[in-house]
Formats: structure tokens, C-alpha cells, sequence
């Protein structure tokens, strides 16, 4: 089950001189993910590199920003797969210390940064939902109310014309018992979309 981060949470490593900030944080795409890189590099103008590892939308990203290819972005971005995290952006600014890592060490202190920053971390399980609509007899609305409730389904809109139309979001695996409750409910006058 993909799980994604309820809050950021931050890391410091000091290695040979060289100081890594890590951070993972929830994001909603690569949009928000690049502007906020962009946020870290105007932050630590003396850094010398601000790697990153994307998992979101079902795509992923990594970038090395500098350091030797594969030796910062990829090992950030298999720690967010071995976590099984979605929606995760992690970052590592790096301050150079002078002294030379060798690719080793650089992969080790970049996993060993976004691994610290998701200790103690809280992770929120990610359970595919849907939105439906749902046009019920006004008589039945309140009735009809009480079932998203027990079902745990998000009323996100109500319009009132000739019937109540209810814009629903519910999770995947509730939608068929959610159909057939409201179905019995309403004695088959649910008219769903």
C-alpha cells in the first residue's frame, strides 16, 4: 500500500566536512516539487549542489544537480520506492566541506540524509478514491446523508433543483457497497453518474 507524508521533515549530516540538509515533504506533481527546489536554491545561495528525488502521480524524478550522475538523485529516489511513498518530494542541499566523497560515499550520504529526514516521520496511508454523483427525492436526502457518513464518504457538493444531486468522493473499494445501500435505500429512484 503507497503511503505519503502527513508533514516535511528534516535531517543534518555531517560528512568529511560536508554538511547535507535533507527534507521529505508531501507535494502534489512536479510542478510544486521544481518551484520548491527552486524556494531551497534562493534559501542556500552558498550550497554547492540541492539534489532531489520525486514520487508523485504515479511518475518520478531525479536529479543530481552537479554531482557525479547517479550518485545523488536515483539512491534519494530508490529510498522513497523501498518506503513505498507517493506524492514525496525529498531534497538534499549540500554544503562541500573540501574534501572529495568518491562516488560511494556519495550515495551513501545521500540515502543516509532523506533516511534520516523519514524517521519519526508520520505516513499517511494513500486509499484510492472516486467522485460520484448521485441524484436522490429530497425526502430522501438526510437518509441518503447518513449512509456517506457510515460509509466514511466526503460529501463535496450539494445542488437543489427538482431532486438533490450529491457530488460524493469515496474510496474505491466502497463505491460498489456504497451503490447498493443508496440503491436499496431509495427503492431503486438513485439515478447515479
Amino acid at each position: 500500500m503507497p503511503f505519503t507524508l502527513a508533514t516535511s521533515h528534516h535531517s543534518e549530516l555531517i560528512i568529511k566536512k560536508s554538511r547535507f540538509i535533507g527534507c521529505v515533504e508531501p507535494v502534489s506533481g512536479r510542478e510544486e516539487a521544481v518551484a520548491r527546489v527552486e524556494q531551497l536554491r534562493a534559501e542556500h545561495p552558498d550550497s554547492r549542489h540541492v539534489c532531489w528525488a520525486l514520487m508523485a502521480g504515479g511518475q518520478s524524478a531525479a536529479n543530481d544537480d552537479g554531482e557525479p550522475s547517479g550518485t545523488a538523485g536515483r539512491p534519494m529516489l530508490e529510498v522513497l520506492r523501498h518506503q513505498e511513498l507517493e506524492g514525496v518530494l525529498a531534497t538534499v542541499v549540500r554544503y562541500f566541506g573540501g574534501i572529495k566523497l568518491g562516488a560511494g560515499g556519495l550515495v551513501r550520504a545521500y540515502t543516509d540524509a532523506v533516511a534520516q529526514a523519514l524517521i519519526g516521520v508520520d505516513r499517511v496511508p494513500l486509499i484510492p478514491t472516486r467522485t460520484v454523483n448521485v441524484t436522490v427525492p429530497y425526502t430522501l436526502e438526510g437518509a441518503v446523508r447518513r449512509e456517506l457518513d457510515s460509509l466514511g464518504a466526503a460529501l463535496l457538493d450539494v445542488r437543489h433543483g427538482t431532486d438533490v444531486e450529491l457530488s460524493v468522493q469515496v474510496a474505491d473499494d466502497r463505491l460498489a457497497e456504497l451503490t447498493a445501500r443508496v440503491n436499496d435505500l431509495t427503492g431503486g429512484r438513485a439515478a447515479w453518474r
